[in-house]
């Protein structure tokens, strides 16, 4: 717990500080052992520490997740109580944003309430696969299990994404450094080079009056050009998060480019297997699985998919396998096992080897990808600048001609 105080010095003076502490008695023995004499002594509450952290704007990482969940996965095998556990990360955590969780979690224990509620109030960083891990952890009394299960889930998809990050790293900065070059040849090259043309009074070739146009039209406009470019940018991005039937165009449009679309694919059925398979671990009915891990996947066509699963098939009576054979969202590949594992009952253990699969797919087609698009830029850097060049030199060759 963290308590304000106020206290006055020998010489009169007031001093105030903060402390975390487990009650108000080891406040008070702490400011009598300074030589203070308290005034004043307040126990912040979860709201007052949200208001702190919504002011200072921190966030919630995947890192700290997965330290917030080993921990407690730790204490909890060694037999820690939640309370003291929970205590313990709030001494050692400095970020605001995570504190106040902690807070309102312990805030939520002592009034009886269950440990998977303080979740369910951070929707932006705890998805609801977390959430009903955990709540299902709480009901099978194997807390311990999920959050070394969590601790697992949240490593490999930061590894995950990590790889894919660093694989993108040197095409990003490839684009980033060509767009910079070229907004520089058109800002300050070409403008001058045309005023010299047209103080000079010579026509240059036709191929160069149109890239000089071009050139002077982005220059005097380049400000419009550039919100009208950020702001749609932006704009489409709302879109495709906050509106289903723009998302659902969105997907369907990244599916069908060739390497980005079968990447994608993968991305989505790792998710769905990680998902599944972790839900069925934890002991969630088939049904309420579905829902969850359809909502999880991130993919409009796949989780239409999973829910006629679940409502049109599952639900009037089809096994797991027949539903999951019925559509053609999912490759052959998977639901032949799903529905061989269904019969050998080791269906949640097949799907966590499908997802270690397709992790190592989806690693595989980002370098691929990598590997295409690294000369692909390279050549279409090349042609912007050398038309450029070109569209300069030849006409500066015409001019000395004259000369």
């Amino acid at each position: 717990m963290k308590f304000t105080y106020t206290a006055i010095k020998q010489d009169g003076k007031m001093v105030s500080g903060e402390m975390e502490a487990q009650g108000a008695a080891q406040v008070l023995e702490f400011i009598a052992s300074q030589g203070l004499r308290p005034v004043s002594l307040k126990k912040e509450s979860a709201e007052q520490a949200a208001s702190k952290a919504r002011f200072l704007q921190s966030n919630i990482t995947i890192g700290d997740k997965i330290f917030l969940t080993k921990y407690l996965a730790l204490m909890l095998r060694i037999g820690t109580d939640l309370f003291k556990a929970i205590d313990i990360l709030i001494a050692d955590f400095d970020k605001p944003a995570v504190r106040v969780l902690l807070y309102e979690i312990r805030a939520n224990l002592e009034k009886g309430q269950p440990f998977h509620v303080a979740f369910e109030k951070y929707p932006k960083y705890f998805t609801s696969v977390f959430v009903n891990l955990v709540k299902a952890g709480e009901q099978s009394g194997n807390l311990e299990k999920t959050f070394e299960q969590l601790s697992v889930n949240l490593q490999r998809e930061q590894s995950l994404r990590q790889e894919v990050k660093s694989a993108l790293t040197y095409p990003v900065i490839l684009v980033g450094v060509a767009s910079l070059v070229v907004l520089l040849l058109v800002s300050f090259a070409l403008p001058k080079i045309s005023k010299l043309f047209v103080d000079s009074a010579t026509v240059p070739p036709l191929f160069s009056r149109i890239v000089f146009g071009i050139g002077l039209f982005l220059n005097q406009y380049i400000w419009i050009i550039l919100i009208l470019v950020i702001g749609g940018g932006m704009g489409a991005m709302f879109l495709v998060k906050n509106n289903d039937a723009v998302r659902k165009v969105f997907q369907h449009f990244m599916r069908r480019l060739p390497l980005i679309g079968p990447l994608l694919r993968k991305i989505a059925i790792q998710r769905f297997a990680l998902t599944l398979s972790s839900l069925f671990q934890s002991g969630l009915p088939i049904l309420e699985a579905l829902a969850i891990t359809a909502d999880a996947v991130g993919d409009a066509e796949l989780r239409d998919a999973i829910n006629r699963i679940a409502k049109e098939g599952i639900e009037k009576g089809l096994t797991i396998g027949d539903a999951f054979k019925r559509e053609p969202a999912f490759p052959k590949v998977v639901t032949n096992l799903v529905a061989i594992s269904e019969k050998s009952g080791n269906l949640a253990s097949i799907l966590e080897t499908l997802a270690e699969f397709y992790e190592a797919e989806i690693k595989t087609s980002v370098k691929v990808l990598v590997s295409f698009l690294e000369p692909v830029l390279l050549l279409t850097i090349g042609v912007v600048v050398g038309t450029i060049a070109l569209a300069i030199i030849v006409p500066v060759y015409q001019l000395m001609g004259n000369f």
